[in-house]
């Protein structure tokens, strides 16, 4: 297991980029992301994980019991750990999970170079203008558990490394490659050149879920909730639904992307 390092103050200019992270979250910042919880460590400190670790920052009191995790670690990784008054100190509000690390994004594929890269035989998610860090999440746990092969955001939604994001996705952002760039339009011209059958997944849907066979090559496209996708998007798609019963027409966007593609897998 990695050297322990204790600290003496919340002022320890090592662990500045721990500092007030929930008003200053650090995606866009120096590169830097942060990961919490055991859960999400765990990914962060396995082979899955796709960045590499800077620092982990935690509590005193839970290092005891996270010998098995801690195993994991590399051995030049630093691992800070402090009291909880300290800990609260460093970061602006109390840590009841008391784990925290820094991820570096490092040099990340644009767009075309990650749709380039993808096989023949391929399944992306492509959420567009969801801004929604919760749905964002559970759009990439989604993904991570029915296989998805990469997950395309365009610029108006909101980043995968976000704290948030990261924390509902239970490290599937840190699993499933992503790119998030440019407009709808930009990404939909990309991905028919490449190949790709557009499924735009929204209540009017010209077919139902069941009754669509899957693709080679499958993009499921998802709006935001209430406004949904756009007409000039769903003009340039093969519209889908999933049947509900008489009289309710929609679900949280995640928790719809969970169920296509569980189908979408299903059918490959």
């Amino acid at each position: 297991m990695p050297l322990l390092i204790p600290l003496a103050s919340p002022d320890d200019p090592r662990i500045d980029a721990y500092r007030v992270i929930k008003e200053r979250d650090l995606v866009g910042r120096g590169g830097r992301f942060i990961v919490e919880g055991r859960t999400v460590l765990d990914v962060a400190l396995s082979p899955r994980n796709r960045f590499a670790l800077e620092s982990l920052l935690l509590a005193e009191s839970r290092v005891q019991a996270l010998g098995e995790l801690l195993a994991q670690a590399p051995d030049d990784l630093p691992i800070y750990t402090a009291n909880q008054a300290i800990l609260d100190g460093i970061t602006g509000f109390h840590i009841h999970r008391g784990l925290l690390g820094v991820g570096l994004r490092g040099e990340m594929p644009s767009m075309a170079e990650l749709v380039a890269s993808l096989p023949d035989e391929a399944l992306v998610v492509v959420p567009l203008g969801i801004t929604n860090h919760d749905n964002v999440g559970g759009i990439m746990r989604n993904a991570a558990a029915f296989g998805a092969d990469a997950a395309l955001f365009d610029f108006a939604s909101c980043d995968p490394l976000y704290r948030k994001a990261i924390r509902v996705s239970v490290g599937g952002s840190l699993v499933v490659p992503f790119a998030r760039e440019g407009s709808a339009e930009a990404i939909l011209d990309l991905l028919a050149a490449q190949g790709f059958e557009l499924l735009a997944l929204s209540p009017g849907g010209a077919a139902t879920l069941g009754g669509i066979g899957r693709p080679s090559r499958a993009a499921l496209l998802l709006g935001a909730e209430g406004p949904g996708l756009p007409d000039h998007v769903l003009a340039r798609t093969r519209t889908v639904r999933i049947p509900m019963k008489a009289g309710f027409d929609s679900l949280n966007v995640a928790t719809a992307s969970g169920i296509a593609l569980h189908a979408l897998a299903a059918c490959g």
